[in-house]
């Protein structure tokens, strides 16, 4: 029988009984259950409207749904449901302020009929927004409470004063100097009170800027880690494909092939150094700091830069005499020099200067007192970059370090470079500061922890073998698409591989299997991680090699962002050559 639309929505208007109600809608319609979500517009996803489920089946499939921006109108979806159930069919209306779902069952019912009740939309979007301001609601109410406690405090001392001055009126002299000194009391009073809330409302403004960029750091890492994954396939593959077509065969167009293997690698390429320069925000990108000579590190740059600044910018070097060692990742810091460099040749069409000077500094308490993220005082190693370009003014300063945040033209840039540098100086336990005006142009500052030892570390001679061998090797790797790729890299280079999806099913095979020489495993995995299988396996094969492989880790292998003392790491993703090399390497040593 037809329902009335205006009816079954009337029933949903009370909160606390709205989840009751919903589920008896959707017995009635014929379905299993009966969603509404609403679009949180700071995060672009769905997420369910108040007094519904909030806690959802989960799975790649139902982020899928959440993430996806769907056209208004009715569609049929399939999705898990419940929690671990199988895929069933769904019944979809998307409309302007929400999305209404039937789940399973054998539901006739035409979702576009929702459409004729908009109340319920703006019901559930109201208070959806009420709810988001009661924290707002808390702090207004705390601070109201501090201030009539203030005003008590206030009425308080003013009868005190009117005592006193009862009790002193016929010293009249006497009184007016008691008069006085309390105005002047008063007015001090007053000064103090006002320095504190402002010393308040600086300190909670410094607290809400350094939670919002800790929100996107992880978000940045945890998107990272999967994007990895897939880059990992993704070159693998390609690279598989370049290999294949190197072998002459008639009945294959090799030279187009090849044309978009290449293409393709290159878009692969771009994409791992988007996700690195994710990572570097997010402080999640492993580092191996040393110490080292930054004017050595510098003059060998030289010529690199000067070819990436072109020839209408001219280079200079101001060294200082006596410079301490820093201690950073080298790699990581030439990456963060080559960043500063191109955004000072893009703010300078017209050409200009660019100076490269370093120093040693010591950061004291009233300067780190002052910061928005905790920075220890000390000595430092400065790294300034100062060009002669267009300048910036304070808005833009104040977003420069933002992910995606960029003042080029669309296809000119990322918005990652800055935010890398940021994220790897922070990472590195050191300091960065931008000075900036509109026509006077920028230098950025890098402050790098002073390293103690006398001298740099010497740069590792890393071999580019990439020779197989014989060895056998146990492969564990949740992912499947990657555990294929990497078996198959390693079976191709004449090695013996076992493998497994998890940490115990690896532990089982290196108990039954004396001859396995090396384990390549996953940091991230089901159960045990890559560590503790590691940790494990060492204690009754203390021969084993080991080799970890991650896209985004924290505390298993990496603290503090650097890497564990005696960890060898190859990171998503990788291509043939860099596996061969690391496996030959360790397998070597």
């Amino acid at each position: 029988m037809p329902h009335d639309i205006h009816e079954l929505f009337s029933r949903l208007a009370a909160p606390e009984s709205r989840a009751a109600e919903a589920e008896r809608i959707a017995h009635e319609l014929g379905a299993e259950a009966f969603l509404v979500f609403l679009r949180d517009e700071a995060i672009d996803v769905l997420t369910p409207a108040p007094g519904f489920p909030q806690t959802l089946p989960g799975g790649p499939d139902w982020r899928d749904f959440l993430k996806k921006r769907h056209d208004f109108g009715a569609m049929e979806i399939r999705l898990p449901f419940p929690r671990g159930g199988k895929p069933k069919d769904s019944r979809v209306l998307v409309v302007r302020d929400a999305v209404f779902m039937l789940i399973g069952a054998e539901t006739q019912f035409p979702v576009e009929t929702f459409a004729q009740a908009p109340l319920l939309p703006a019901l559930l979007q109201a208070e959806a927004e009420q709810l988001a301001s009661r924290g707002l609601v808390r702090v207004a109410r705390e601070a109201t409470d501090r201030a009539t406690a203030l005003a008590a405090s206030l009425d308080k001392a003013r009868v005190e004063v009117r005592r006193k001055a009862g009790e002193l009126s016929q010293a009249l002299e006497k009184a007016d100097r008691l008069n006085d000194d309390l105005r002047a009391l008063n007015e001090t009073l007053e000064q103090r009170v006002s320095a504190e809330i402002r010393e308040r409302m600086q300190a909670e403004e410094s607290l809400r800027q350094a939670q919002k960029m800790e929100a996107v750091g992880q978000l940045t890492g945890g998107v990272a880690h999967d994007f990895n994954n897939l880059l990992t396939v993704i070159m693998g593959g390609l690279d598989s494909v370049r290999r294949e077509t190197e072998k002459d065969r008639g009945d294959l167009d090799l030279a187009r092939l090849r044309r978009m293997v290449a293409l393709a690698s290159q878009g692969a390429e771009r994409a791992a150094t988007l996700t690195s320069r994710l990572l570097a925000f997010a402080r999640r990108k492993p580092l191996a700091p040393k110490s080292i000579d930054l004017n050595k590190l510098i003059a060998g740059l030289s010529d690199l830069l000067q070819r990436t600044l072109g020839e209408t910018v001219a280079l200079e070097n101001v060294s200082a005499a006596g410079l301490w060692l820093a201690h950073a990742d080298p790699a990581e810091l030439e990456s963060a020099l080559m960043n500063l460099a191109i955004n000072a040749r893009d703010a300078m069409p017209d050409g200009g200067r660019l100076t490269i000077e370093s120093a040693n500094v010591s950061l004291d308490e009233n300067y780190v007192s002052a910061l928005v993220e905790p920075v220890p005082p000390g000595q430092y190693v400065m790294l300034a970059v100062s060009d002669t370009g267009q300048g910036m003014d304070k808005e833009t300063i104040d977003r420069v370090f933002e992910p995606f945040f960029t003042t080029k033209e669309a296809g000119k840039g990322t918005g990652l470079g800055l935010s890398q540098v940021y994220g790897f100086v922070r990472q590195s336990g050191g300091h960065i500061r931008i000075y900036s005006e509109p026509g006077a142009g920028t230098t950025v500052k890098l402050y790098l922890p002073r390293d103690h030892r006398v001298e740099a570390a010497d740069e590792e001679q890393v071999s580019d073998r990439a020779d197989g061998g014989s060895e056998t090797i146990l492969v564990i790797e949740d992912h499947e698409g990657l555990r294929e790729y990497s078996v198959g890299v390693l079976r191709e280079l004449g090695y013996r591989v076992l493998e497994a999806e998890d940490g115990q099913t690896g532990l089982s095979i290196l108990r039954k299997r004396p001859d396995v020489d090396l384990l390549f495993t996953d940091v991230v995995l089901p159960g045990l991680n890559g560590r503790k299988v590691a940790d494990e396996a060492l204690e009754f094969r203390p021969d084993i090699k080991v080799l970890f492989t991650t896209g985004y880790t924290r505390n298993a292998i990496v603290h503090n962002g650097r890497l564990d003392e005696g960890v060898s790491l190859i990171t998503k993703p990788f291509t043939f050559d860099a596996l061969a090399s690391m496996v030959r390497k360790l397998l070597d040593s």
